[in-house]
């Protein structure tokens, strides 16, 4: 067991150095989503999920329901960071498209593992790609373009290690090129479209839409080895790096701690990961493989966009990097699909 919990708590532990560094505030509220994340590890990680499979209408109520909160936060939710997709709990406020996140992985493995001899037929494939096309256009009306990025990629990457014939694969993957091009047209803020471009023109607009992952660059090219020292990232320290504690706190990291640190952070994840496919790999039921697949996919998709964001090749679409940026529904996320493994290794 100890084997996922090890490379969490060294993220956590940088996560929370970082954030001390940056913001006071962001540190002490961090520490407590942090306790609700380990209650929730504690309370979820001795549910039989393996319950869920025979019950199905408990994960499409849940599914149904995260539906309803998407809703909710996009008609009568605050703007926050320029998107209508929060929800205000008290004094915090939680993202629903977590909860999707999850009720998404869930869903799809009981889909998936109850539908492994007929994955080939159309009528499969598209009942799967309706369960993940009407929360991502919800999302995408917030507009929140990194969660849509990310139900996409669970949605496919189930596709893919479902046993599906190549050819269905490609006839899918265009379904959705279809879908992303009258989106690109009709469903993109002007903003979103000019950071997808900024990917492959890195060299214009520097002071605009470029600056941010501009300065990223600098902050990481300057941190050496060893990185400037707690508190003494001027990138960080002097607000030239933007969104530090979130979309681009691995530059913050580096940083301050250098090159070497932000390389054992993201080693950490990675075999987090491995050890998450590992634990499905021995696990008996389609299900349970599925769960676990699932929450592999969420955590490095996670990764990609928020490290590749970071160094200019991928566009900056507002995805934490896991464990690490700072951000509550992001956390009590991680957290769940954390229990989620667990209970399963240990039942295995």
């Amino acid at each position: 067991m100890r084997s996922i919990f090890l490379p969490v708590g060294f993220i956590l532990v940088f996560s929370l150095v970082a954030l001390s560094s940056i913001s006071r505030n962001l540190f002490l509220l961090q520490l407590v989503w942090l306790l609700f994340g380990i209650l929730f590890l504690i309370v979820f990680a001795n549910v039989d999920w393996r319950s869920l499979f025979n019950y199905r209408w408990l994960s499409w109520g849940f599914y149904l329901f995260t539906i309803f909160l998407l809703l909710v936060a996009y008609l009568a939710g605050p703007t926050i960071r320029g998107t209508r997709g929060w929800l205000i709990i008290g004094p915090f406020n939680f993202q629903p498209v977590e909860l999707v996140k999850i009720a998404l992985i869930i869903a799809y493995a009981q889909y998936f593992s109850r539908r492994h001899l007929i994955i080939a037929r159309w009528k499969t494939i598209l009942t799967s790609f309706i369960l993940f096309i009407v929360p991502a256009g919800l999302v995408a009306l917030q507009p929140d373009l990194g969660s849509a990025l990310i139900l996409f990629g669970i949605w496919f990457g189930f596709l893919l290690t479902s046993g599906l014939p190549q050819k269905r694969v490609l006839a899918a993957f265009l379904l959705f090129v279809i879908v992303g091009v009258f989106g690109w047209h009709y469903g993109l803020k002007e903003y979103h479209r000019q950071r997808i471009l900024g990917v492959f023109y890195p060299e214009q607009n520097v002071l605009t839409i470029n600056y941010s992952v501009n300065q990223s660059k600098i902050a990481i090219g300057s941190a050496g080895l060893l990185g400037k020292g707690y508190g003494q990232g001027s990138e960080t320290q002097l607000g030239f790096l933007t969104d530090p504690a979130t979309d681009f706190i691995l530059a913050a990291l580096i940083e301050e701690w250098g090159i070497v640190v932000g390389l054992l952070v993201v080693a950490a994840l990675l075999v987090l990961i491995v050890r998450i496919l590992r634990i499905g790999s021995l696990t008996r039921l389609n299900f349970e493989k599925f769960i676990c697949l699932g929450t592999a996919m969420v955590f490095g998709l996670h990764f990609l966009l928020n490290a590749g964001s970071t160094v200019g090749i991928f566009p900056v679409v507002g995805v934490t990097f896991p464990f690490l940026s700072y951000g509550g529904s992001s956390l009590l996320t991680n957290f769940f699909l954390l229990a989620m493994i667990y209970a399963i290794a240990k039942q295995s």
